[in-house]
């Protein structure tokens, strides 16, 4: 194949989740389950759904906080482990010991570059990756349930990768 194909850019910019869709799945799995939505539950939930990016309990702990100072740890934790069992965010774990939350959605699959210096994720879709995959699959008479696609490197603009790099918590990779 070649690298021209006029019909499908490369790596085009990840499609976000449908929000709406997601709060209404969510509001659905809490009424099954009997639990009610409190004030602190819904500060969290709000700012997770602000959320671009691939957030961690600690950064979204400081986010929260930033509208209701009371809310701890225990709290921002339980509650993104329920948006994880209501399929509304995934876990994700890039390979640094951080566990990050992200939006769910059935029609917002990507996939991700990390940066190994600064921690950068770019999220992005290859037609032609998921193309070749279905490929494979039907080849080896096999079906594909789920996958995720990392491809780990460093920033082209190592300025402000160094940058990134050293405004971010120690200890942590940003996101």
């Amino acid at each position: 194949m070649s690298g021209s194909r006029k019909d499908t850019p490369w790596g085009e910019q990840a499609r976000g989740p449908d929000r709406e869709k997601l709060r209404e799945l969510l509001a659905r799995h809490m009424l099954d389950k009997g639990l009610r939505s409190t004030e602190q539950r819904r500060i969290i939930v709000d700012k997770f759904f602000e959320s671009d990016d691939h957030v961690t309990i600690e950064e979204l702990l400081e986010r929260v906080r930033a509208v209701d100072s009371g809310i701890g740890y225990a709290t921002v934790y339980r509650t993104l482990k329920l948006l994880a069992e209501a399929s509304v965010a995934h876990e994700v774990q890039f390979g640094d010991g951080a566990t990050r939350y992200e939006l769910a959605g059935e029609d917002a699959h990507h996939d991700h570059l990390i940066c190994d210096d600064c921690g950068l994720i770019i999220e992005f879709e290859e037609p032609l990756i998921e193309e070749l995959q279905e490929r494979i699959a039907q080849r080896y008479d096999f079906t594909v349930r789920r996958h995720k696609h990392e491809l780990y490197g460093l920033c082209k603009d190592r300025e402000a990768c160094a940058h990134r790099r050293s405004h971010r918590p120690s200890g942590r990779s940003g996101s």
